[in-house]
This record gives C-alpha cells, sequence and structure tokens, in this order.
C-alpha cells in the first residue's frame, strides 16, 4: 500500500486518526445491514433475519456493555463454524457497494478528507469481522484497519475468535499499529461512538465522541471531550467503482454481517430487561 506523505509531529512522529466504523463512519450497523442477502441465500432463517431487523430498530438507542458484548462474540462463533472464507471474502466484495453505499456520513468522509489534507493516515477499527471491514476502509481510503479476526482451518472458519476488535482489544490494536507504523499516540485522534471504546479514545491525545451513547455522552461531558453529530448519509458511487449486475447477483452471505444479525441480538434484549 503506497503510504501517503505525512508531516512530523511535535515528537517527529507519524500522526493517525482512529475512526470506529458503526455510527462513526457507517450511519448502521455495517454488519446488520446484510441480513437480507443472507436470508435469500439461505444461510439464515426468518427467525434470525427478524432478530436483525428488531436490534437494528434499537441499535441507536442501546450500546452493548462489556457482558453483552461477550455474550455477542459467543453467539458469533456459534453462527459462522464450517463456513467456507473463499465463499465469504467473494460474497462481501460483490454486494458491499449496493449495501454500504448509501449508509456513509457526509460528515465522516469529510473529517476523514480533512484529516488526509494535514497528512494524518486514517485507521478504522471495528468489532466486524475483518471481512467487512477491510473492503468498507479501502472504500473510504484508509491507509490501515484492522477487525475481529475468526480462526479458520483448512479454509473454513473453526468456530474460535483469534481476536476480538472490541473495548480493550481496540486499544491494544491502536498500539499494535502505532508501534509498526510509528505514530505518536499523544499526537494522534480517536472517533467513536460508544462507551465500550474508552480504551481506545484513552489511548490517544484527542479523542472526540460522534453520536455518542448515553454513556459515553456522559464521559465525555466530564472530560471535556469534544462531541460531533453525524446526520446525513450520501452515496459514495462517484467515488466507488461500480460492480457488475452480474456480480451482484451471485451475492450471498458475508462473516460479520450473519454474525451479527444474531449477535446484537444478546445486546437488544439485555435493553430490553433494563426497559
Amino acid at each position: 500500500m503506497t503510504e501517503p506523505a505525512n508531516p512530523a509531529a511535535a515528537s517527529g512522529r507519524r500522526v493517525a486518526a482512529f475512526f470506529d466504523l458503526d455510527k462513526t463512519i457507517i450511519a448502521k450497523s455495517s454488519t446488520l445491514a446484510f441480513s437480507r442477502p443472507f436470508f435469500q441465500e439461505g444461510l439464515i432463517n426468518r427467525r434470525a433475519v427478524l432478530k436483525s431487523a428488531y436490534a437494528q430498530f434499537v441499535f441507536m438507542l442501546a450500546g452493548a456493555d462489556a457482558d453483552q458484548m461477550d455474550r455477542m462474540r459467543a453467539h458469533i462463533t456459534s453462527l459462522c463454524t464450517g463456513w467456507d472464507i473463499d465463499q465469504v471474502n467473494a460474497i462481501v466484495e460483490e454486494t458491499l457497494h449496493d449495501i454500504v453505499d448509501p449508509l456513509v456520513y457526509k460528515e465522516a468522509t469529510q473529517l476523514i478528507t480533512d484529516h488526509q489534507d494535514q497528512g494524518h493516515e486514517i485507521v478504522v477499527l471495528s468489532a466486524s469481522g475483518q471481512e467487512v471491514v477491510a473492503p468498507i476502509a479501502k472504500l473510504l481510503g484508509a491507509d490501515h484497519w484492522s477487525g475481529t479476526r475468526m480462526v479458520v482451518s483448512e479454509g473454513r472458519y473453526t468456530g474460535e475468535v483469534d481476536f476480538y476488535c472490541s473495548a480493550e482489544n481496540k486499544a491494544v490494536a491502536a498500539r499494535e499499529l502505532a508501534d509498526k507504523y510509528d505514530y505518536d499516540l499523544g499526537e494522534c485522534y480517536a472517533y467513536s461512538d460508544s462507551v465500550t471504546d474508552m480504551p481506545l479514545l484513552e489511548a490517544v491525545g484527542h479523542p472526540t465522541v460522534v453520536n455518542p451513547d448515553r454513556g459515553l455522552r456522559k464521559e465525555a461531558v466530564q472530560r471535556g471531550w469534544p462531541s460531533l453529530a453525524f446526520e446525513h448519509p450520501v452515496s459514495l458511487r462517484a467515488r466507488i467503482p461500480t460492480p457488475s449486475r452480474a456480480a451482484v447477483t451471485a451475492a450471498g452471505v458475508g462473516l460479520s454481517a450473519v454474525a451479527a444479525a444474531g449477535a446484537t441480538w444478546w445486546g437488544v434484549r439485555a435493553w430490553r430487561r433494563r426497559r
């Protein structure tokens, strides 16, 4: 990957802007958005689709705490065991444009451009699967990215999680990338909507909350962190090549989307109990 010129920070090291994905760059869950093609291809049943739809309905209201995230991770492993990784990657690539194109916040694309104009590198970090995170990050012009990684054996998912890119692990991923690419975290930026990303926001010198959930809004006020409201999803088709109709027709399922279709349901149920 060609790396852009990046002015040195005060320390003489590089600067990055770390972005969460869902509700920060994408207007809804990047993985739940794929539930319809999963159903159409027979990889999830109608009950899973209904769970996904209801989960998406409350997605803007409920943030998942650490215990809920652990339950989500457990559910992910039960959904994707045995899936063929080549099929997953092909389907995500073929359906990505139609599904994600209308969901990207205009304000996020402008913020990314502003950072790039300053010579900052763009990094996307998400609890969604690497299979979804990587192509979205590429479409956005990000330099690097990290998502949840599943264990693969003989070309299929074993049902085990190699790295769950959430909560403290997002900060771990940021620190690993900082070591690899010589970022000065004290000069870096981070953007997120969820209180579960507090470790990431605390790891950088310039944290900002975007469409924050209740817990993160409270933390931001107490700490004096800037808060942004992103409200306008836009199409990226002018910037992104569109796949052929034949490719779109061949679409099937993607790992993280199907995983989240059930996984987020756990957070929804917890939210309903709290109500």
